[in-house]
């Protein structure tokens, strides 16, 4: 283990303290719907789109450290769901996204167990190049790079969608 791994993991880790302290609160059956202020829904992204968004990238993560995807790896049908690009869309009869405890428990596993390996992760690893190609090896140039963005930038911002979401919605600030 270098000490990379460790702060990427610690990073990581407060993106899941404040996943799960966004989830306070948040009721199942409007988790996959758009936020409604005033009596109007509101273009936004909800919990489940969030979460199953964010899921997706647990693999990436695990691939770019050079670990097996394993329990990481995507449950079918989530690519086209959560993909970046997709629009978020209301969903009020739960039968468009799955639900938000299914959504949740691969979230937090997927995350847990790629924390874990970029925690165990040398060094020398994260000085690589990002074999990703394109866009995202322009901005994120290392293995490194990526990884911390994938654990801490990527999900804070969308995170910050999820925390308006709650608002919108009426719920307090997660503490």
């Amino acid at each position: 283990m270098g000490q990379i791994g460790s702060i990427a993991a610690t990073m990581g880790k407060m993106s899941l303290n404040y996943s799960e302290s966004l989830l306070k609160d948040v009721k199942a059956d409007r988790a996959g719907r758009l936020g409604v202020a005033g009596g109007t829904a509101v273009d936004s992204n909800h919990p489940v789109f969030v979460l199953g968004h964010l899921s997706l990238y647990a693999s990436n993560i695990l691939e770019l450290v050079g670990k097996p995807k394993g329990t990481t790896a995507r449950p079918a049908g989530w690519e086209e769901l959560f993909k970046a690009g997709v629009k978020c869309e209301d969903d009020p009869t739960g039968k468009k996204y799955p639900a938000l405890e299914t959504v949740t428990k691969f979230y937090f596993d997927a995350y847990r167990t790629a924390i874990a390996a970029v925690k165990e992760t040398e060094d020398s690893v994260f000085a690589k190049p990002n074999p990703a190609g394109g866009r995202f090896t322009e901005m994120f140039p290392t293995v490194g790079d990526a990884v911390m963005f994938l654990l801490c930038g990527h999900p804070m911002s969308h995170l910050g969608q999820f925390s308006a979401w709650r608002r919108i919605e009426g719920l307090p600030s997660a503490n």
